[in-house]
This record gives C-alpha cells, sequence and structure tokens, in this order.
C-alpha cells in the first residue's frame, strides 16, 4: 500500500530539518572512501537529533568516491560523469542507513532515480509520512539529473517537504568567510549573511542555484563545521554556529 501524508506540515509541532552532509564527510583521514568510524560518529550525531523530536531527512553528496564536475575536465561527457556521482551518494546513502540502524534509527533511503532493490522512490508524501512516523529519510541520488549539485538537491528537497531550514554540513570549513580564508589572511566569516549578499559576493561555499531557491522559499541555511563535537546538535537545535543565510 502507497503511503501518503496524512496532515499538512502546519500541523505538525516538530521541527523538521534537511541536514545535508559532503560526500567528503565520510572519509575522515583517508583520501577517498568511506571510513566506518567516521559514518558510525556521524550517525550518532544523527540519533541525537532525532531524539530531541526533530525530523531529520538527509542528503549526502559523493565526492568522496566520485567527482563528476572534475571528471568532465578531463574530456569525459559531464552528463555520464554527473550520472556516475549521482551513483556515488546511493552508496553514500546506503552506508549511512546501515550506521543508523545498527544503533536503532528506523531509516528510509529513498532515490531520485528508481533502484528498487535497493531503495524506495523518491516520492514526496511518502518522505513526509516517513518524517511524521519518526524515521529518518536519506534522499539519495541528488535530484536525478547531471548539471545539479547536491546543494541544490538539499535545498529542492527542503522546499518540497516544508523544512523548516537546512543544515549544511562542511568537511572542516566553520561558515561562510568573504574570501578563501586558507589563501586570504584578511578572510572576514559572517555570522549572519543575506541569501542576496552571498550571491552578488559570488561567495561559493555553496551553489548559487541552491541558495536562489532557498532566497525564494525563505528556507533558512546554516553552515558549519561538521568535525566539530556537538555541532549537528547545536544547529539543530537553532543556537548559534557556523554562518546563517537568510533574509
Amino acid at each position: 500500500m502507497t503511503e501518503t501524508s496524512a496532515s499538512p506540515r502546519e500541523t505538525s509541532q516538530r521541527r523538521r530539518v534537511v541536514l545535508k552532509f559532503s560526500g567528503e564527510a565520510l572519509m575522515g583521514s583517508q583520501q577517498f572512501g568511506i571510513q566506518p568510524d567516521v559514518v558510525e560518529r556521524l550517525a550518532g550525531d544523527i540519533r541525537d537529533v532525532h531524539n530531541q523530536q526533530i525530523e531529520v531527512a538527509v542528503v549526502i553528496g559523493g565526492g568522496n568516491i566520485w567527482r563528476g564536475l572534475s571528471a568532465s575536465t578531463k574530456g569525459m561527457d559531464r552528463a555520464q560523469a554527473d550520472y556516475m556521482g549521482i551513483l556515488a551518494t546511493v552508496l553514500n546513502g546506503l552506508a549511512i542507513q546501515d550506521a543508523l540502524e545498527r544503533i536503532g534509527v528506523q531509516t528510509r533511503v529513498q532515490t531520485a532515480i528508481d533502484m528498487h532493490q535497493i531503495a524506495e522512490p523518491y516520492i514526496r508524501r511518502r518522505a513526509i509520512r516517513h518524517l511524521e512516523k519518526g524515521r529518518v529519510v536519506i534522499l539519495a541520488g541528488g535530484t536525478g539529473n547531471p548539471y545539479f549539485t547536491t546543494d541544490t538537491a538539499a535545498a529542492l528537497r527542503a522546499a518540497e517537504i516544508n523544512a523548516d531550514s537546512i543544515l549544511m554540513a562542511k568537511n572542516g570549513v566553520d561558515g561562510v568567510y568573504s574570501a578563501d580564508p586558507n589563501t586570504d589572511p584578511e578572510a572576514v566569516k559572517f555570522e549572519r549573511i543575506a541569501y542576496q549578499e552571498f550571491i552578488e559576493r559570488d561567495l561559493r561555499i555553496i551553489d548559487a542555484a541552491a541558495i536562489a531557491l532557498c532566497r525564494d522559499n525563505d528556507l533558512p541555511i546554516i553552515v558549519f563545521d561538521v568535525d566539530r563535537d556537538g555541532n549537528i546538535q547545536r544547529a539543530a537545535r537553532g543556537e548559534n554556529v557556523g554562518t546563517l543565510i537568510c533574509n
């Protein structure tokens, strides 16, 4: 039987967030791939947020396995390279699901490209219903289309499921800066920045299409360092951590 949403988001008293990880967050100290103890730590952080009665949907990148844009600069067809990246996000999603379920968190993986043997297809109402039932939903496969980043997928899914905010967990980056702090010693970190200023400054820590989509739907984004203990939980509670991008 197909599950459908029993009620609109406005009737729920619980907060709902989309937690976006970069694929590199799963590498740990490795140069590529998935480091199991890192996945277990991230799963524990997700469980802690879930235990705060916050509905959690997870979107994850695939850069720890494959980066389509990098491959396309070396001659590979861009669409083909991006589809390979989409498959990488599914691998990461399955790893997160396994770690979550081993610590007792009910989880569903939904993919933007049908893979019936390993995951449900992404269906908006079914995803919302899973969240209302207290399950963590992992939204894998990006948007299902080449040329779109998983940042944009996170913004799209957050708008579709009526999330309250996007928690943008970056690997080794503790917020939004005026320039790359690794190369510019005068770079200044923003505590808060408007969507339009972010776009006008051409800050590239998040895809511009994702920022525009969040601006148009008034979706706040919190950018923070995933490697600092407790940051995910603090961001989920709305505490002052990293950089807030909003209107």
